[in-house]
């Protein structure tokens, strides 16, 4: 129950707030919104399977502690340890859920989503000019259009070309227009009718009026848009391959001998660059492997903290499993500002909350068994 929770949670502070807005204008069908939800619940389920298991570990042994029946089942005969050694076994089977979550499943269902998304977003024309609103996402213009019959016809256009992002330089008003989407060549072609443009060039202003105008804009430029494939998004073994591949191009020779001073230098910087280059690659390979633990330390964690605080109340438990989750993946957040710089070991920092998890549970579940 716990995870489920966390996965609505996660859902929608991060995938659901991209995709309501389309459900809810009645402009996509709800059998696309669902493959959408369904392609980015496994990588939600990335964050939320760990912080479910921390939170229902917590809130069960919490009310076990205080409810008394740990002393009942010591009175019994029965250790600690033999109780929770069935728990700590499913920690470590979702620890190998998790594995194939994070390595596999997760990475290809983002791209999926990221696909999806973006193809939603090409195809539905009304999203991209909606009605009275100043669009801003496309980079050096501004567009504003009065009415949009989302079937390519526009009406009462205006539009702003700006220079180095702010300065604008014409500005252009039509009373019609239509508006065609080229998926294949990723381009939205504006075509404005009876246009009058007002180019500004310092103090002097120049009108000009046309039948016809053809404006072509990119739209893998628009932000938001996504072209390449990232590295947070490649999984276990095509991050495996990219490290193999960028090892191979490490060309720093053994020796120097013969090398003059500057072409030392040379190739000491390259050397140095694409070192920059493998360190992120490295590093979400370590990220990967090392989150799929995360459910066992929060289990050997949650189990002595849970029977230490005993308390009934759920919100205890959930905000001691949110403090815990925060310092968790305060370490992630370093090593991944840290990726490209190499020689403070970004990959090993997404180990020590782990370690340091793994370690203080294991210690305060030998003192809690021993009490």
């Amino acid at each position: 129950m716990t995870v489920l929770v966390f996965t609505f949670v996660i859902l929608l502070a991060n995938g659901l707030k991209e995709i309501l807005p389309f459900l809810v204008s009645g402009k996509v069908k709800f059998n696309v919104v669902t493959q959408a939800i369904g392609f980015l619940i496994p990588w939600v389920w990335v964050f939320a399977l760990p912080m479910g298991m921390l939170t229902a570990t917590l809130l069960t042994f919490g009310r076990f502690s205080a409810d008394q029946e740990l002393t009942a089942a010591r009175a019994g005969g029965v250790s600690l340890l033999a109780l929770v050694s069935p728990i700590l076994l499913l920690s470590l089977f979702l620890c190998g859920v998790s594995a194939l979550i994070n390595m596999e499943i997760g990475p290809r269902c983002r791209v999926a989503y990221t696909t999806l998304f973006a193809r939603i977003k090409a195809e539905l024309t009304s999203i991209l000019l909606p009605e009275r609103q100043y669009i801003k996402e496309f980079p050096g213009y501004i567009f504003y259009v009065g009415k949009n019959d989302h079937k390519g016809d526009l009406h009462d256009i205006l539009i702003f070309h700006l220079e180095n992002g702010t300065n604008e330089t014409w500005t252009m008003r039509a009373p019609r227009g239509t508006m065609e989407v080229d998926n294949a060549q990723k381009l939205l072609t504006l075509r404005l009718y009876d246009a009058k443009t007002i180019a500004l060039d310092g103090r002097e202003q120049q009108i000009g009026a046309a039948d016809v105008v053809k404006i072509d804009v990119p739209l893998e430029n628009a932000q938001g848009g996504r072209s390449e494939r990232k590295i947070d998004d490649m999984t276990f073994t095509q991050l495996w391959a990219e490290m193999r591949d960028l090892e191979q191009r490490l060309n720093m020779p053994v020796s120097f001998k013969g090398m003059k001073p500057e072409q030392i230098q040379a190739r000491k910087r390259a050397w140095e660059r694409q070192r920059k280059d493998l360190t992120p690659v490295i590093f979400q390979i370590h990220r990967q492997v090392a989150f799929s633990f995360a459910c066992f330390g929060f289990t050997l964690l949650g189990i002595p903290l849970g029977i230490r605080v005993h308390r009934r109340e759920t919100n205890i438990g959930t905000a001691m499993a949110l403090l815990l989750v925060a310092v968790y993946y305060s370490f992630i957040l370093v090593g991944q500002a840290l990726d490209t710089k190499p020689e403070y070991l970004p990959y090993l920092i997404v180990w020590a909350p782990n370690i340091l998890f793994q370690s203080l549970g294991a210690w305060l579940l030998w003192r809690a068994n021993r009490g």
